[in-house]
């Protein structure tokens, strides 16, 4: 998550997480009821529903004891204009604009979303960032979510230094993306396994795209680049399953189980089928490496996490 212009957050990297040592023999663990998954990747724009909304519920885990769990940029509490930037199906610019009735919240997409009323202050229209910027007036926030992989380098460029021009004196961007490489403190991941190369195998395939998925690692310095001021990032560990110790932590991995268990095709036959090294995959190399992938997460001895 990174801020800019006169952000203050913590800086560094989380501590390592405390194992829940009696998830390891709980018998209900491995199984495997996920509903079908609905995902829409386009490499036009990268369109994730159902992974913003469980995202957005693992923020709010993580982020329990903050005051705002929308945002962190200090704002105040009558901003006039915010934009956000790949509103997919608009949640947060419909909560947005239910939490500051003084602003005018624009949620901006590729697609038109699936909603049927928003808030009067909330406008969700389709545009494009990559062309000319036509809106009169200047932001107090610009929001972004979860847009790894929707551009280039240097289309990242164009969006950050757009930004930058149309924020207002003191404005503020921020920014929220994952790491897709799969970590772990404590060796209980073997270099050998298909999770512990699920990170460089997806990296590669954003590569050979030309447009990288490591947009969380890489943002700080594009935003910088743009000529924003005084730049601070928070790095979470996000776990991947209930084994952490910590209440907090517990019902994230959860949550973000959730998503590995249901997503893990719609992004693999996406990236593999069209992207895969050292061709292509075909569809059923995919399924079968799925349901390895699969197995490995049912396993409890695991204590696994990525960063967001």
């Amino acid at each position: 998550m990174l801020f800019s212009l006169m952000a203050t957050n913590d800086e560094g990297n989380p501590p390592a997480i405390d194992v829940d040592e009696q998830f390891e023999n709980d018998s209900a663990w491995g199984q495997d009821d996920s509903a079908s998954y609905d995902m829409l990747i386009t490499w036009d724009w990268l369109k994730m529903g159902d992974d913003i909304k469980i995202f957005a519920n693992i923020y709010i885990v993580l982020d329990y004891h903050e005051p705002n769990r929308l945002h962190r940029a200090p704002i105040g509490n009558s901003p006039e204009h915010i934009l956000d930037i790949g509103t997919g199906k608009g949640s947060w610019a419909i909560d947005a604009a239910d939490m500051y009735p003084s602003a005018t919240v624009r949620g901006i997409d590729l697609y038109p979303p699936p909603v049927g009323w928003v808030p009067p202050n909330c406008i969700l229209e389709v545009d494009d960032v990559l062309e000319e910027w036509t809106w009169r007036r200047k932001f107090d926030l610009i929001h972004m979510r979860l847009l790894l992989g929707a551009f280039t380098p240097e289309e990242w460029d164009d969006v950050y230094r757009k930004c930058y021009n149309n924020l207002k004196p003191g404005g503020w961007i921020e920014q929220t993306e994952l790491d897709v490489r799969v970590m772990s403190d404590d060796g209980t991941l073997p270099e050998d396994s298909l999770l512990a190369g699920w990170g460089p195998n997806f990296l590669g395939c954003g590569e050979r795209s030309g447009r990288p998925l490591n947009t969380q690692t890489t943002m700080r310095a594009a935003i910088e680049k743009a000529g924003f001021i005084d730049v601070h990032e928070k790095l979470y560990k996000c776990p991947i399953g209930a084994w952490p110790k910590d209440p907090q932590l517990k019902d994230a991995g959860a949550i973000n189980m959730e998503h590995w268990s249901s997503g893990l095709e719609g992004w693999a036959m996406w990236l593999l089928t069209k992207h895969g090294a050292p061709i292509p995959w075909s569809p059923d190399e995919v399924r079968v490496y799925v349901a390895k992938v699969r197995a490995e997460l049912r396993n409890p001895k695991l204590h696994i996490y990525h960063y967001t």
